[in-house]
């Protein structure tokens, strides 16, 4: 017994380690090459498989493309979380998280797999579903928001489509500008003046005593 769980295991350990070499080399060809340019056999010799390896684990580059986007959009998630919960207002920690994932949209690596390739490389729908986590995520800390009373209680997912996608529509803007920085600043300026108007308040934080009572 004992030893059919140590083969198991083992089988489960190379799987990882030849997906994960498979993913990390295509999202390096990704970045550098683009999605349409890179090559089923360039992505096996970098990650130093046979193509037969790759067609056990990926049906077709969009499959492992899908991979490496759903990669990033955990990453994301994660230092989303991060800002969110950094802050002890929750509402505070929307606003962190949201700062955050705009900012993180400027990193060269993010920028040129979530913003550029993947809309060329997924169709609409399998994106929508694999950013429903991120979504997800927001719904859940507007939640948190309204119970800390930070804001006043309302239907959350209309609210949370509106900024949702608003901002991927700023992280599209800055995907395209020449001037990213200045974009971004305009961009974190009119984000902190909608979000206290959908709190009913003059600045954020949950202690301030002029925020408008619903």
């Amino acid at each position: 017994m004992a030893t059919r769980t140590n083969v198991r295991r083992s089988q489960q350990e190379r799987t990882r380690a030849t997906t994960g070499a498979l993913v990390a080399a295509a999202r390096e060809l990704f970045i550098s090459d683009g999605f349409s340019v890179t090559s089923l056999d360039a992505i096996c010799a970098k990650a130093g498989v046979t193509r037969g390896a790759f067609y056990h684990h990926f049906s077709n580059k969009e499959h492992i493309f899908r991979e490496v986007y759903a990669a990033d959009q955990k990453e994301l998630a994660i230092v989303v979380r991060r800002a969110f919960q950094a802050e002890q207002d929750p509402w505070d920690g929307m606003a962190a998280g949201c700062r955050a994932l705009l900012e993180a949209s400027l990193e060269p690596a993010v920028r040129q797999i979530t913003l550029v390739e993947a809309p060329g490389a997924l169709d609409w729908s399998t994106m929508r579903h694999i950013q429903a986590g991120c979504k997800e995520q927001m719904r859940r800390g507007l939640e948190i928001a309204v119970e800390a009373g930070c804001i006043p209680d309302r239907p959350l997912h209309p609210l949370t489509s509106l900024l949702y996608g608003g901002i991927g529509e700023i992280a599209l803007d800055l995907a395209d500008s020449t001037d990213r920085r200045t974009v971004l600043e305009d961009s974190l300026t009119e984000l902190d003046l909608v979000l206290a108007g959908v709190a009913g308040r003059h600045a954020p934080g949950c202690a301030h005593k002029d925020r408008v009572k619903s």
